[in-house]
């Protein structure tokens, strides 16, 4: 066999699964927790070693994404609120990135403190079309420079001026990254360029940064940030069934939402959005979580009426127990049943955030109505009775007071083998296997 091992270190536990390249399948799997209080090696090493264990393998391959230490926080810096910098928050999310500023306009004193507070481990700084508005990515551009900025920059702006703008940022001794423009024309998002360059920043300055481990090794290992990695993944998956997908991952913080559409008519119709479409979307629900924002989850039910508020003041003890201990695990058949509803609550919340367009900035939302797969990640679904994951998905897909269009004839399916983020990983050395995993693992029959 040919095998080739792909691991994901997570904040709280970290995942392996060995592949047989030639065939497309998992032949070894394993998980560990995490060991940031350490050394993520440890914890990395060991899944590996449980994973490969039996195998007789040597000299293997590592592809390898992380999450671990907060991820990839990305800061974004645009021309205005509604056009460039609503573009690059879309395209920062789907280079894996938890957006946590984003600022619009040109930059003063109080915009540099509160840039400085969101603590951003990289920087997109875009604004103004191909041989439109110069003057405020300009004077952003030149702010960060006297600032002695030091956080890495990604610019993905106006091209004419990039440039004049990364050397007068490289003067300043600031770190930064040109990239094809996120917004070249009104209505026509560009993300490829800018999340490559993301990816790359990532891998160079942020991993090393966080202090997840001594030396150079893990640093090397590491291909991409968790959520780009599995969004690659759910690219491949949409081109190997030829149509509209959706996946749906609740995590202990987080719930993601990702989606691939077919363009139609609204990429270039007089209804196109002016901040452009991404037709292969992630969002990210900060508040909606299994075990640290498990309370939110409640609170968030609530506000969709998904819950009366007596019935979320009984589930508050549970949702708080979670939340102070990340580590939690479901024992019996009372907490389990506490689990699947919490999760089936944040799914459903996500997913109408999602289509609604609320978690995206498109006006129109994201049409759902053509997927047909509805992909569920996440411990929690994981690690359930196939029978009660089902259960969360299917009360996804009947969520018909949600506000949304519904997906008209989705089959659902859980990633049970976590092979989103392994297939991802493989896509660009070994595409064809990487959908041969994916078809193979998440096949609905």
């Amino acid at each position: 066999m040919t095998l080739a091992v792909c691991a994901d270190v997570g904040s709280t536990y970290t995942k392996v699964a060995v592949v047989d390249l030639a065939a497309g399948v998992l032949v070894g799997a394993a998980a560990a927790p995490t060991t940031v209080g350490t050394d993520v090696l440890h914890g990395l090493d060991a899944a590996v070693a449980a994973a490969t264990d039996g195998l007789g393998v040597r000299d293997v391959p590592w592809y390898v994404c992380s999450s671990a230490g907060g991820g990839l926080r990305l800061a974004v810096i645009g021309y205005e609120p509604l056009v460039t910098a609503q573009a690059g928050r879309r395209v920062g999310l789907s280079a894996g990135a938890h957006v946590v500023h984003v600022a619009a306009g040109r930059l003063g004193a109080a915009d540099l403190a509160a840039l400085r507070a969101a603590r951003p481990d990289v920087v997109l700084l875009v604004g103004g079309t191909d041989g439109g508005d110069a003057e405020t990515i300009t004077h952003n551009a030149t702010r960060l420079a006297r600032a002695r900025w030091r956080v890495p920059v990604v610019y993905a702006g106006n091209a004419d001026v990039r440039a004049e703008l990364t050397g007068l940022l490289e003067a300043a001794g600031v770190p930064v990254t040109g990239a094809e423009n996120v917004l070249p024309r009104i209505g026509v998002l560009a993300p490829a360029s800018a999340r490559a360059a993301i990816r790359a920043v990532f891998l160079r300055h942020v991993i090393g940064g966080k202090r997840l481990s001594r030396g150079t090794r893990f640093a090397r290992l590491v291909r991409a940030a968790t959520p780009d990695a599995v969004l690659t993944g759910v690219e491949v998956l949409a081109d190997t069934i030829g149509g509209d997908l959706a996946v749906v991952d609740v995590g202990g913080a987080t719930t993601d939402v990702y989606s691939v559409l077919t363009p139609d008519e609204r990429a270039t119709g007089p209804a196109r959005e002016v901040a452009g479409s991404l037709w292969r979307a992630r969002t990210v629900e900060g508040d909606l979580g299994m075990r640290w924002s498990a309370p939110g989850v409640l609170r968030a039910a609530v506000e969709e009426r998904l819950l009366t508020p007596d019935e979320s003041e009984e589930l508050t003890d549970a949702a708080a127990r979670r939340a102070a201990d990340p580590a939690f695990l479901a024992v019996d058949d009372v907490e389990r049943a506490v689990d699947r509803r919490i999760a089936t609550l944040a799914a459903t919340v996500a997913l109408r955030r999602h289509a609604r367009g609320a978690a995206t900035g498109e006006r129109a939302g994201r049409d759902l109505r053509d997927v047909r797969l509805m992909v569920g990640s996440g411990g929690v679904l994981r690690h359930a009775p196939a029978q009660a994951s089902a259960q969360v998905l299917a009360a996804v897909l009947a969520d018909h007071a949600g506000g949304w269009a519904l997906p008209r004839a989705a089959s659902a399916v859980v990633d049970a083998d976590y092979v989103l983020a392994a297939g991802g990983l493989l896509a660009e050395e070994h595409r064809a296997a990487a959908g041969a995993l994916l078809r193979h693992h998440l096949r609905t029959h």
